[in-house]
């Protein structure tokens, strides 16, 4: 964030600022060597192969790069996708999600979004406890026969909040064009209500990437966050946060469930980095 100059604080004498700004520059100095020594040991994220629950957002077509990522979760409707929703404006119709996107390849097709759903504490103040939206996405014709998202992906459950120290994975798609997805596994902490992760790797286009955890079925994960919240996910690349799952997200997931009245989501505002 970028600190107010001393000159839009008229009531500090010259010679008080000049001596607080040398403190502060110093204090600053330390500080930032500590945060750097601290994130010179944080793990990177490492290029991975398909995985078939998340995949990217494309907002036009498949050859202009896409934005943030998604996952699909488990519902008996079976075309749910979560994302962050400071990453969908408007009605959400027409984005496209491609699970499993690897270097160009749509191994298990590319789905369109037809409504979004989000919580009324993003849609009507942007809260950022509350940045997830969930997505329902159009079945497709296959053999003849229609066919839903899920039974062709698989899910992950929706799960909730993870303690401190539980050991989390994070799949990801940096922005970007004919790529492959990161990932990178860490404890999270808790950070002022969120979830954090510390991992370097996790640039532009990774909002929206869920935080996953094991379940007592080897096959199936947990997600219990996503990338987003504070600062629609984090300022640096090797932190990054994520809203609080807890009852109002499985509201959410319900509605989406029950195919309710979607939401027109308003555009995000700053991160505030």
């Amino acid at each position: 964030m970028m600190q107010a100059s001393f000159s839009q604080r008229p009531h500090i004498y010259r010679w008080g600022a000049a001596v607080l700004a040398v403190v502060l520059s110093a204090a600053a100095m330390l500080v930032g060597a500590g945060a750097a020594s601290a994130a010179d040991d944080y793990p990177t994220a490492t290029s991975v192969g398909s995985v078939p629950t998340v995949g990217p957002l494309f907002y036009g077509g498949l050859a202009d790069g896409h934005g943030c990522s998604a996952s699909v979760i488990a519902s008996p409707s079976r075309d749910l996708v979560l994302t962050a929703a400071h990453c969908i404006s408007g009605t959400g119709a027409g984005v496209l999600f491609a699970p499993g996107y690897l270097n160009d390849q749509t191994p298990y097709g590319v789905w369109t979004v037809i409504s979004a759903y989000v919580d009324t504490a993003w849609k009507t103040g942007g809260d950022t406890q509350h940045d997830f939206a969930i997505l329902r996405v159009a079945p497709q014709m296959r053999g003849g026969h229609e066919t839903y998202l899920q039974s062709v992906t698989g899910a992950n459950v929706l799960g909730f909040t993870p303690r401190p120290g539980t050991t989390v994975t994070i799949p990801a798609y940096p922005a970007g064009v004919d790529d492959a997805p990161i990932s990178c596994t860490n404890q999270s902490y808790l950070l002022t209500g969120y979830t954090a992760f510390n991992c370097h790797g996790y640039f532009g286009g990774t909002s929206g990437s869920p935080f996953l955890v094991a379940t007592g079925n080897p096959r199936v994960k947990a997600v219990v966050g996503l990338i987003g919240g504070l600062h629609q996910g984090g300022c640096e690349d090797y932190t990054s946060y994520s809203s609080a799952f807890g009852i109002d997200i499985v509201k959410l997931w319900v509605r989406a469930t029950l195919r309710g009245k979607p939401d027109v989501v308003p555009l995000a505002g700053s991160d505030g980095c």
